[in-house]
């Protein structure tokens, strides 16, 4: 007779779906080692068998970086609409509506915490919400931060997974990168520290714009971090690309990342910058 461990592999192993019928068992796309999901909800959404670095909803990522109870959140009433008329734009409705409710109210959850004690300004992707797309909110909830942050003096902490420009916002889509540019760099002539970190994917309009402004930019292991994707640059150029490549690892070795952190290091290292930049601001006569 199976054990209670086999028929649950068998479950998770037999199709398409990650998780078994009750929830409890959980299969790393990594490794395919099928794992108690509360264990790995406890190592912070980190495969105990090779590190994996399973995608996180905004939430979660909240409790992994911040200290508890201190998040408030900001800008949570903004929502998004249908500025273009949408040619399929019904569908873009609903499907608004769907996210919505399925995650929060748009791909980005701004407000202040503290980290260690260190209060700072946080914004962090939701890529549940339309693969984290940016669209006019994202972009206006992130202006509105970095402004908060300019304002009140807070170190500004952004963490991205997003698949790029929300298409269906068009242009107003694209001009969100200028905005968000635009806000920090106000925070640079300051000298407000932006600390930029990557997970995976943080693709497209926003790897184009805020993601790589950071004065320090860190990522997780193996993160896909770039504008267009691998596939589309292999056909577009006709080679084959290096291995790893578009991986943080590459984006490290070439200059594009300062530092590769684990997600069970990340809140310890963020303590360690806004730290140095807090004791730095103070020495300033």
């Amino acid at each position: 007779m199976a054990s209670a461990f086999e028929r649950a592999k068998e479950v998770v192993t037999g199709g398409a779906r990650r998780e078994s019928v009750d929830g409890v068992w959980i299969k790393c796309p990594e490794c395919s080692e099928i794992l108690f999901r509360k264990e790995v909800e406890q190592n912070q959404w980190v495969c105990v068998k090779c590190s994996h670095h399973f995608r996180i909803n905004a939430d979660d990522y909240v409790k992994v970086l911040v200290d508890p109870d201190s998040f408030e959140e900001r800008f949570g009433d903004i929502r998004s609409v249908d500025p273009l008329d949408f040619k399929d734009s019904k569908r873009y409705r609903d499907r608004l509506k769907t996210a919505g409710d399925a995650a929060r109210r748009d791909a980005v959850l701004t407000g202040v915490a503290t980290i260690q004690s260190h209060p700072l300004a946080l914004a962090v992707m939701e890529f549940a919400f339309m693969g984290g797309s940016m669209g006019s909110v994202v972009g206006e909830k992130l202006a509105r931060l970095a402004g908060l942050a300019h304002d009140e003096e807070l170190p500004l902490v952004i963490v991205s997974c997003s698949g790029g420009a929300r298409m269906q916002e068009g242009i107003l889509s694209l001009m969100q990168m200028a905005k968000t540019s635009a806000q920090l760099a106000r925070l640079a002539e300051r000298g407000i520290p932006y600390i930029s970190v990557l997970t995976d994917p943080t693709t497209g309009g926003v790897t184009a714009s805020f993601a790589m402004l950071g004065d320090i930019i860190l990522a997780e292991p193996k993160a896909l971090i770039g504008f267009a994707g691998p596939r589309v640059i292999e056909q577009t150029i006709q080679q084959e690309l290096p291995k790893g490549f578009q991986r943080a690892e590459f984006q490290r070795d070439h200059g594009m990342v300062d530092r590769i952190v684990s997600r069970k290091e990340l809140r310890a290292t963020l303590s360690q910058i806004l730290r140095f930049f807090r004791e730095a601001s103070l020495a300033r006569p």
